[in-house]
């Protein structure tokens, strides 16, 4: 990927026959400053985003312009709220309590049991998701369990991101003559979205607070969190949607609701994937995590789970320093692509001409030598870390994981607290041993996950 990224930017015509017209791709951390910040105005989504993207519909990720603005204003006062961070933090307090730890700790004194630790994380962060954005807890994970059931609303996401990959290369005559003739992508598409708009309708339902909500509670489909933040709620609440008018916004609703859930799942449970198997393939990172717990949490209090707030997590700089390390290497998004209104030029140099898209690899750019030195490819926390411990502040534009400018990632801080308070958690407790002979490399798609998920041991660590 880095000797194709060699120059700071290149025009393709893409492959003959595709749905890829000719394009800019960039490495350039200038270029990308530019596009995302400085001549922001000018580099939109493009006509054909919305269509690509049809399963999230009208949502903060498909709009331009005033609606957009007015979007990301109402979810931002939300997202950012002190007590919504707070229920956020118990709510994985009470998951990890409660579920995680148990359910690992039961395979681990078992000994020798494989499991798919991608897959773990992925039931995990789906349920932390719904509980703060519908005020319910899925119960994803097995009540046995050694029995670990596939469940079809959670697999849907993953099959969508692949249906949206394909509509980016595959010309766009032949997905919707899929779509109509129901073959291939499009077939599995349409299974898995209405898997997922089945749930999501019974999510709603819930958190509008009818007796349809007091049926599924009685029913066991749905666990109440009486003390949790319904996200979903709040936000209905301030864009003033009174009962008619949530009943003419239904598509408005599942369209935040589907958004939502989506951009606070995959991409945390893939950032939790690619971290816990780096620290444990680094014996020497692990010990310097496993030191800092227990110089910073321990001599508080010797239950842990009760120590993971936000102040104490603050105290864990070279965890900080492991996780964006992390995330550069296997930034979740991988890639990301604007379509420019006007004529305009980059600072490369580069003649960008109206309705041409500009494409940077995310996955790339914390792979390139000119931004991050020769040693690009190694696993070092303390690249992240200055001579006075604190941590080094990178501009968003060379640590591009989270995106930059105005459209930078509303969830950066929620994704740093849950993948801190899982990390302790799990790696405090347990030893990760990936399978022998199992391969760990990504997979192509819109959320980057391991190809053939994350499998491996889980043992009980002696402090």
């Amino acid at each position: 990927m880095n000797e194709a990224m060699k120059d700071s930017c290149e025009e393709d015509e893409g492959p003959w026959f595709t749905n890829i017209a000719t394009f800019v791709l960039t490495s350039d951390p200038m270029n990308v400053n530019h596009i995302t910040s400085k001549n922001f105005s000018n580099y939109g989504k493009g006509p054909d985003f919305p269509e690509i993207f049809e399963v999230i519909g009208a949502s903060i990720i498909t709009l331009d312009s005033n609606e957009w603005k007015q979007e990301r204003t109402k979810l931002h006062s939300l997202l950012k709220n002190k007590s919504f961070e707070t229920c956020l933090q118990q709510n994985v307090q009470k998951k990890l309590q409660n579920c995680l730890l148990p359910f690992l700790d039961h395979h681990a004194s078992k000994g020798g049991q494989v499991l798919d630790l991608q897959d773990i994380f992925e039931r995990f962060t789906f349920d932390i998701t719904c509980t703060s954005l519908f005020g319910f807890d899925p119960n994803s994970f097995p009540y046995n369990f050694d029995e670990i059931v596939e469940i079809a609303y959670v697999n849907a996401i993953s099959v969508l991101e692949d249906m949206v990959l394909s509509r980016h290369y595959i010309p766009k005559c032949i997905w919707k003559l899929q779509k109509w003739l129901q073959i291939g992508q499009e077939k599995k598409n349409k299974v898995a979205l209405e898997a997922l708009d089945q749930f999501l309708l019974k999510c709603i339902i819930s958190s509008k607070g009818n007796e349809e909500k007091r049926r599924l509670r009685s029913s066991g489909y749905v666990e109440q969190s009486d003390d949790s933040l319904c996200l979903l709620q709040a936000l209905m609440n301030k864009a003033n949607l009174g009962k008619k008018e949530m009943v003419k916004n239904e598509k408005y609703i599942r369209d935040t609701a589907v958004t939502l859930l989506a951009a606070g799942n995959g991409t945390i449970s893939s950032g939790l994937s690619w971290f816990v198997w780096l620290v444990s393939t680094h014996p020497i990172v692990e010990a310097k995590i496993i030191q800092e717990i227990k110089d910073n949490l321990l001599k508080l209090d010797e239950n842990l789970i009760d120590n993971l707030t936000m102040e104490n997590l603050d105290k864990l700089v070279y965890l900080h320093g492991a996780i964006c390390e992390a995330l550069r290497l296997y930034p979740p998004i991988p890639f990301e692509h604007k379509c420019a209104v006007k004529s305009d030029i980059l600072p490369s140099g580069d003649h960008v001409s109206p309705n041409l898209k500009v494409l940077y690899s995310l996955y790339a750019m914390g792979r390139t030598k000119q931004i991050w030195g020769e040693d690009c490819l190694e696993f070092k926390p303390e690249r992240w870390i200055s001579d006075r411990g604190q941590i080094i502040h990178v501009p968003s534009y060379k640590f591009i994981t989270f995106n930059a400018g105005p459209r930078s990632c509303l969830g950066k801080d929620m994704s740093f607290i849950q993948m801190k308070m899982v990390a302790v958690a799990v790696l405090w407790k347990f030893r990760v041993q990936v399978m022998k002979g199992h391969s760990i490399t990504p997979r192509v798609s819109m959320i980057l996950r391991m190809e053939n998920g994350f499998k491996a041991n889980v043992i009980k660590r002696c402090i």
